[in-house]
């Protein structure tokens, strides 16, 4: 899997995570949610043998890691920001779907991808839509995965009239 679909991945995760349990503060929430799943320093497979040992196990994350990290936190930290103005947009583009009655994994997948679509315009909108797609199948349903591509290429179309 690549960095960019895994930093999608966590970040739709974390997402879905502050959709139904909004943390107090950022920071910290995000600070959790990579360290969860982490083995404690001395159950790491990488951890000193013996407690003279010099090195304190906490060698932190690869470079690899750290870059998907980085765009996982742009993600999250921007959908966040632009959450309001992306469920008003959703709300229209989703006709007959209340943004609150969406699946909780749709609705984040969206507004995910929408940040994305008008915030980094470095990645071709086709890559973004069907990133989108692919992680809205694996964490949903199949039809979710239809319903995304169809909101977000109408979004994307949206997009470009306004410019």
């Amino acid at each position: 899997m690549g960095t960019r679909r895994e930093a999608r991945e966590r970040a739709v995760q974390f997402l879905f995570q502050c959709d139904l349990n909004p943390p107090d503060d950022l920071e910290t929430a995000l600070r959790d949610f990579w360290n969860a799943g982490q083995p404690e320093p001395e159950n790491r497979p990488d951890a000193p043998a013996s407690p003279d040992s010099v090195d304190d196990g906490d060698t932190g994350p690869s470079a690899g890691e750290t870059v998907m990290r980085l765009f996982a936190e742009q993600l999250v930290r921007g959908t966040l920001a632009e959450r309001e103005g992306i469920d008003a947009h959703l709300s229209r583009l989703a006709r007959n779907w209340a943004v609150s009655r969406m699946a909780v994994v749709d609705r984040n997948v969206l507004r995910m991808g929408m940040y994305e679509l008008d915030h980094c315009r470095d990645i071709p909108a086709v890559v973004t839509i069907n990133e989108a797609v692919e992680i809205a199948k694996r964490f949903s349903t199949e039809e979710s995965g239809k319903f995304v591509n169809g909101i977000l290429d109408n979004f994307r179309k949206h997009l470009k009239r306004d410019r």
